[in-house]
C-alpha cells in the first residue's frame, strides 16, 4: 500500500484514465445536505483565501488486466462522483455562455481532462464508471439528447450544483480555482494488500456506512474480480430486491438465526464477519446461496407475499402490531414449509397461536425485553424435545402451553381479566385498530378493509357512552354515573367503529341507536348490530357486552393446548440481563462464544464462564489477582487457593483462583460486573434453566 496526498486535480487528469466503481459497491448516495457542505467549503477556500482544502482519501487499486490507466475505487466513490458532478455541471454551463471564464478554454479543459477521454469511442469515453443504476444517470447528462433520469442522486445533485453555480456566489474561475485547491489522500494498493482490512481502517468523512454496505463490500472484495460480477447479479442483487430498503435489518434477523444471538445494530457486520470466517471454511458462494433463499423468505413473510390467502392475512395482521421480534423463528417456519414438514394449514395454525401469544402478553402488559431471546432459541427448543421436527405444532403448543413466569403465555383468566380492565383507547392507533378490526371481521370471509377505512377517516373509534357527559346521559346512568363513566369510558365495551362519529357526539344512546339511515341500526358494521340489540346503555349493558366481547376473544386469541407428551424437561433461557430471581432454579447448560455446555450446578457454571473469559484476555484477571488495594471484584480473585476461605474456590488457571462460596444471585451480579470488565455484552451469555422449584 502506498499513500501520498497530491492535488485531486492531478488524480483525475490526464488521458487514457478510468475510475470503475465496482458492482459491490453501494449506489451514489450523497443527498442535498452532503452538497451543500461540500459547496460551503469550496466557497471558504476562496472567501477566506484557505491555500487547500483536504477531502479526505480515495483508495484504490490498479487493474493490470485493463487495457487502459484503469482505477478500482476501494473508497471514496462518494466524493469522487460529487466532484466530478460538479465539474460537469461547471462544463455544460460554460459551454452553453450562461455562465463564463476569463480562460476561453477553460470548458474543453475540464471536459477533455478531468471527464473525458477524448480518444475513446462515445460509449466509453467518459472517466468515471459508477455502478450500472448510477451509471445511465451519469451518461445522460453528457448527452443533451437522452432524457434525465431525475429519481437518481446524480441527476437532483447535478441541478443543484447548476443551480448553485448559476446564482454566482462564485465565479466560474473561482469555483474551479477552489476545486485546484482540493487535495486528497491517494491511496493505491498493491496485490498484497488486503482491500477489505483497509476499508475496515479508513476514518472517511463522507455519508456513514450501514451494516449491509459494509458486508456486501466484505464479501466482494474477498471475490476475485472476474467473479465478482458474477456472484452479485446471481446472488447479491437478487438479495437486495427481495429485502428492498432493509437490507441491515434482513442480515440482523439472518445472522440471529444462524448464530443463535442477536447481534447489536451496530455490530451486524462484526458479526457476518465472524459467520463467514467460522462458517464452511469462508465458502462465500454457499453463504451467498443460503442468504438469497432465507431473504426470499425474509420478503414473503415482511410483505406478506406468500401464495396462500390464510397465511397472508395472519402476516397483515402480525405486521400492523409491528411483531418484527418474531422474524428469526418465523424465517425457520418458512424452511420447513419449504422442506414440506408442515403443511399451510399447520402454517395458519402456528402463526395465530404466535400471534396469540404475543397479543396477550401485549394486553397484559408483559415484559418485551424476554421475547428477542424466545424466538431466536424457540426452533431449537421445538426440535430438542426428541431431535426432530415431526409434530412441530403440537410441540410449539405444549412448550408454549408451559412458560412460565416472564415468558408466560397468559392464562384465559389472566388475559380475559387484563382485557377488561385495560384503558384500550390510551393504546397506540395501530394497537386499537387491530383489536377492532378482529373483533368486527373475526375469520368471516365477507370482511371490510378495516384498517384502510380508519386511515383514510371514512370511520372512526367511537365512544358509546360519550366522553362528556350531558344531563340526560348522567341520569340514564343512575346515580353512580360519576363511577361507571370513570371506570368504563376507555375500555373495550364502550368503543365501537362508526362512519358517523361527529353525528354521534355526545347524542343518548338511543339517538345514536334510531338515528335514521345512520344509527346503529342500520350500521354495516357487525358489532353495531350487536350493541343495537340494546334498550339502554348502563353498567348492566357494559357488563354484557363485555361477557361477549370475552367470549369472541378467547375465540379469536387462543391459548394453546397440546396433547404432546414430553420425555424431556423444558429449558427456559436467560441473559445476564434479565432482572430475575435465580435463587431456587436448577442450571442446565449454558451457550457462550459459539459454545454450549452442560454445567453440574452454579458453581460449575460459574467457573466455566470465568475460564472462557479468562480465555479471551488474560491479563484481567491477573491484575484483580495482584491488586492488594481494591474492595470490588479483586476481592474475589487470588494468586493461591489458601488465601481464600477453606475450600470455597474454584480454579480459573493455575495460579488464579476465585472465590465461589456465595448464594446463586450473588454470582450472576458478580458474573455482571466481570462482563463489563471484559467489555462483553451480557446478553451474549445465554443460560438454560429447568422448570422446576428444587436445588441443585
Amino acid at each position: 500500500m502506498h499513500g501520498d496526498a497530491k492535488y485531486l486535480i492531478r488524480f483525475l487528469g490526464g488521458t487514457d484514465k478510468r475510475f470503475v466503481i465496482p458492482v459491490y459497491q453501494r449506489n451514489y448516495a450523497w443527498k442535498i445536505p452532503q452538497c451543500q457542505r461540500l459547496y460551503d467549503d469550496l466557497v471558504k477556500v476562496i472567501t477566506m483565501n484557505r491555500e487547500n482544502h483536504f477531502l479526505g482519501s480515495i483508495v484504490s487499486f490498479y487493474n493490470p488486466d485493463s487495457y487502459a490507466q484503469e482505477y478500482v475505487i476501494i473508497d471514496g466513490q462518494q466524493r469522487l462522483t460529487t466532484i466530478s458532478i460538479i465539474l460537469l455541471a461547471l462544463y455544460n454551463l460554460l459551454k452553453k455562455g450562461t455562465v463564463v471564464s476569463k480562460d476561453s478554454k477553460l470548458a474543453q479543459k475540464i471536459y477533455e481532462e478531468y471527464l473525458i477521454d477524448k480518444y475513446q469511442p462515445e460509449e466509453t469515453k467518459i472517466k468515471l464508471k459508477p455502478i450500472q443504476e448510477d451509471k445511465q444517470a451519469f451518461q445522460a447528462l453528457f448527452d443533451t439528447k437522452k432524457e434525465a433520469i431525475e429519481s437518481s442522486d446524480i441527476t437532483a445533485n447535478y441541478a443543484f450544483f447548476k443551480d448553485k453555480i448559476k446564482w454566482g456566489e462564485l465565479s466560474a474561475d473561482q469555483l474551479f480555482e477552489s476545486i485546484r485547491r482540493i487535495i486528497i489522500i491517494d491511496i493505491s494498493l498493491n496485490h498484497n494488500d488486503n482491500p477489505q482490512l483497509i476499508f475496515e481502517s479508513l476514518n472517511s468523512t463522507g455519508l456513514e456506512l450501514e451494516e449491509g454496505d459494509k458486508i456486501r463490500n466484505y464479501v466482494f472484495m474477498g471475490i476475485p474480480p472476474q467473479k465478482q460480477t458474477v456472484y452479485y447479479q446471481k446472488y447479491w442483487s437478487v438479495i437486495e430486491q427481495h429485502t428492498k430498503q432493509h437490507l441491515s435489518d434482513f442480515l440482523r434477523h439472518y445472522l440471529s438465526v444462524k448464530q443463535q444471538k442477536i447481534p447489536a445494530i451496530k455490530k451486524v457486520y462484526a458479526a457476518f464477519k465472524e459467520y463467514a470466517e467460522q462458517k464452511a471454511n469462508g465458502d462465500i458462494e454457499q453463504i451467498l446461496k443460503d442468504m438469497e433463499q432465507y431473504a426470499q423468505w425474509y420478503e414473503k413473510l415482511t410483505y406478506a407475499k406468500t401464495y396462500s390467502k390464510n397465511i397472508n392475512d395472519v402476516l397483515r395482521r402480525w405486521k400492523k402490531l409491528d411483531f418484527t421480534v418474531a422474524i428469526p423463528f418465523f424465517l425457520e417456519v418458512f424452511h420447513i414449509w419449504t422442506e414440506d414438514i408442515i403443511t399451510e394449514a399447520e402454517v395458519v395454525e402456528l402463526l395465530q397461536y404466535i400471534e396469540s401469544y404475543l397479543f396477550r402478553r401485549m394486553i397484559c402488559d408483559l415484559p418485551t425485553n424476554a421475547l428477542n431471546k424466545i424466538f431466536i432459541a424457540l426452533d431449537k427448543e421445538i426440535t430438542a424435545l426428541d431431535g426432530s421436527k415431526q409434530q412441530y405444532v403440537e410441540k410449539l403448543k405444549y412448550i408454549l402451553e408451559n412458560k412460565k413466569e416472564r415468558t408466560q403465555f397468559p392464562t384465559d383468566a389472566m388475559f380475559l381479566e387484563c382485557l377488561t380492565v385495560k384503558n384500550i383507547y390510551a393504546m397506540s392507533n395501530k394497537s386499537k385498530q387491530y383489536i377492532l378490526e378482529r373483533l368486527e371481521n373475526g375469520n368471516h370471509l365477507e370482511s371490510k378493509n378495516i384498517y384502510e377505512m380508519l386511515e383514510t377517516g371514512n370511520c372512526s373509534i367511537e365512544h358509546i357512552m360519550p366522553q362528556q357527559l350531558t344531563t340526560e346521559w348522567k341520569t340514564a346512568l343512575g346515580q353512580d354515573w360519576k363511577a361507571i363513566h370513570e371506570i368504563w369510558l376507555h375500555r373495550l365495551a364502550n368503543l365501537t367503529l362508526t362512519a358517523y362519529n361527529s353525528s354521534y357526539s355526545n347524542k343518548t344512546f338511543q339517538q345514536k341507536r334510531d338515528m335514521e339511515e345512520i344509527g346503529l341500526k342500520n350500521s354495516g358494521f357487525r358489532m353495531n348490530q350487536m350493541i343495537a340489540q340494546k334498550q339502554k346503555w348502563t353498567l348492566q349493558e357494559l357488563e354484557q357486552r363485555n361477557e361477549e366481547l370475552k367470549k369472541t376473544a378467547l375465540q379469536l386469541w387462543a391459548f394453546p393446548k397440546s396433547n404432546y407428551q414430553s420425555l424431556q424437561e423444558l429449558l427456559t433461557a436467560y441473559t445476564l440481563e434479565d432482572d430475575y430471581c435465580f435463587t431456587g432454579k436448577n442450571i442446565f447448560k449454558f451457550q457462550f462464544q459459539g459454545v454450549e455446555q452442560n454445567v453440574k450446578n452454579w458453581t460449575d457454571f460459574f467457573q466455566k464462564v470465568l475460564i472462557m473469559l479468562h480465555e479471551t484476555d488474560k491479563t484481567i484477571l491477573n491484575q484483580l489477582a495482584e491488586d492488594k488495594q481494591s474492595k470490588e471484584l479483586a476481592l474475589y480473585v487470588s494468586r493461591s487457593k489458601k488465601s481464600l476461605q477453606k475450600k470455597g474456590y474454584c480454579a480459573i488457571s493455575s495460579n488464579i483462583y476465585v472465590f465461589v462460596n456465595t448464594s446463586t444471585q450473588h454470582k450472576i451480579n458478580i458474573l455482571r460486573h466481570f462482563f463489563q470488565l471484559y467489555h462483553i455484552e451480557m446478553s451474549e451469555l445465554l443460560f438454560y434453566l429447568k422448570e422446576d422449584k428444587s436445588n441443585i
